[in-house]
């Protein structure tokens, strides 16, 4: 019997796996951690991108030219068309508003329902030389359980969001 609990003692069989299992747990909360923050960090730069490129008509003054009252559907399928990668387009809130100043666009933060989803103010892409407030909003959804109650900001969810103010050219 003596000799068994010596052997006990010597036997190294199965360390590794021990260390694995300690190890592992971290490892694995940390590889998931990577690829939740690098997708949420891609979708924002996506959001903001697709922002900024669908302001570019209103800016131009080509979404006021088309008239009529597909002015926000136009709005709304340009940013669709260049985020439709990562995000959905029927999650994609948007506010666009003429405002009568710069300072003024500061004084208005974005309001929010109780679902976390931004309030539509309605759709007003101004005239020639006004200036323009637009929102873009996302709720990304994040994914790992684990991390939601690091990076969610409203139940399971992160609310994202890209602003563009500008002064609109004269396009007449």
């Amino acid at each position: 019997m003596r000799s068994l609990f010596k052997y006990w003692g010597r036997d190294e069989k199965g360390a590794a796996a021990i260390e694995f299992a300690v190890v592992s747990f971290p490892v694995i909360f940390l590889t998931f951690g990577i690829i939740e923050l690098a997708l949420m960090f891609t979708t924002q730069g996506l959001l903001h991108q697709a922002a900024f490129s669908a302001s570019r008509m209103i800016r131009t003054g080509e979404l006021q030219q088309a008239g009529g009252g597909g002015q926000e559907a136009m709005f709304r399928d340009a940013v669709c068309d260049f985020a439709k990668a990562l995000i959905p387009c029927a999650q994609i809130q948007f506010q666009v508003e003429a405002v009568p100043s710069f300072s003024d666009a500061e004084d208005m933060p974005p309001e929010f329902d109780e679902d976390g989803n931004m309030q539509n103010t309605g759709f007003d892409p101004g005239a020639e030389n006004d200036v323009v407030l637009i929102r873009v909003a996302y709720n990304y959804p994040v994914m790992t359980p684990l991390m939601q109650p690091i990076l969610a900001n409203h139940g399971s969810t992160r609310t994202m969001f890209a602003t563009v103010v500008m002064r609109t050219e004269p396009y007449q």
